[in-house]
């Protein structure tokens, strides 16, 4: 079973790829599988250390069971084993989340991407007995924890990775942004999980703990530029580092006041990253399913404008390392 301190690089985040139409609400067969084969080839050619799928910008809520796991074959089909891979399973209710992982799992998913259910709030007895049950259940099948506060309506604080420690062993990694816990949250899970902060996070996270800073995750509008702040990290050059996250924050300046309010993000997170991501061109993930496909005035527009900033540091990067490709192929 995959371990907190074998997850390593870039984890990129895939959409789920629609079909025109899929907007519709009686649309059936929406997925694009000739996209979601191309684009998850692509990022692991592209360097990626690991691949996430099914989460929320991978629209896991809103999927039929039918197209579901139409997804779930192709992705993992065309990754293969070249990378691990954690697909999203999180559901209405236990017993749904139990079939989903043991379909996935049947068809080699690395591990799940595991939220909680999300009908009732959980309490903090609740969100701890959900992870131990799941591992009780599925004792050599990993588990990252979606740790979405925004999402879930639940605060994943210190005393909740103090019971994923005690209770639930099987929980190895977690996508998690919250740097102002993140010392505590090692230490009270004793190196058990791999605290998986995104692209604009990583730098301070690294800063704060190198050693166990061994990853971090990407939405997928071009992985040159994560991929080039992984390899300055890695190699302790700070000043590249700096230097990348700055390019990279620039990139997201347009949508920051969408995606800082909390309420707001809550709302329109799927929507954030499918718009981006269509316009910077590096994947093409399509209309966004109902009833998430509903936008705010200016939201397209800002939007629109970080998409083509994160398609030019795309280029930026791309062409940096051209010269080092071509070398070595030569």
């Amino acid at each position: 079973m995959l371990t907190a301190q074998e997850l390593k690089g870039v984890v990129a985040v895939m959409a789920t790829p629609a079909k025109p139409g899929a907007e519709s609400v009686l649309a059936t067969d929406t997925v694009d599988l000739d996209e979601t084969a191309r684009i998850a080839d692509q990022m692991v050619k592209d360097g990626v250390g690991a691949m996430m799928a099914l989460g929320t910008t991978g629209e896991c809520a809103t999927l039929s069971d039918e197209d579901y796991r139409a997804f779930v074959e192709c992705f993992l089909s065309a990754v293969g084993d070249r990378v691990p891979t954690f697909v999203g399973t999180t559901a209405l209710g236990t017993h749904k989340i139990a079939e989903r992982i043991k379909f996935v799992k049947s068809v080699g998913a690395t591990g799940t991407l595991l939220g909680i259910p999300m009908w009732q709030p959980a309490t903090l007895d609740m969100a701890v007995r959900h992870y131990a049950d799941i591992s009780d259940a599925f004792p050599d099948f990993p588990v990252m924890i979606y740790a979405n506060a925004r999402a879930f309506r639940f605060n994943f604080g210190v005393d909740f990775w103090r019971g994923i420690g005690q209770k639930a062993p099987t929980v190895m990694s977690s996508k998690f942004n919250n740097a102002s816990i993140y010392k505590e949250c090692l230490e009270v899970t004793n190196g058990q999980v791999n605290f998986v902060p995104n692209e604009g996070v990583a730098l301070r996270f690294a800063e704060a703990s190198p050693e166990t800073c061994t990853a971090f995750w990407a939405h997928a509008m071009g992985m040159s530029a994560p991929v080039a702040l992984m390899d300055a990290i890695n190699a302790r050059d700070w000043e590249r580092a700096k230097q990348i996250s700055a390019d990279m924050h620039w990139a997201g300046e347009p949508v920051r006041p969408w995606v800082e309010d909390q309420e707001m993000f809550a709302s329109f997170n799927i929507q954030v990253n499918k718009l981006r991501e269509n316009v910077a061109g590096y994947t093409h993930p399509g209309p966004i399913r109902p009833p998430y496909h509903v936008l705010p005035e200016g939201f397209a527009e800002a939007c629109d404008a970080a998409g083509k900033r994160h398609a030019e540091i795309e280029q930026k990067y791309v062409a940096m390392r051209a010269p080092a490709i071509g070398g070595g192929e030569s």
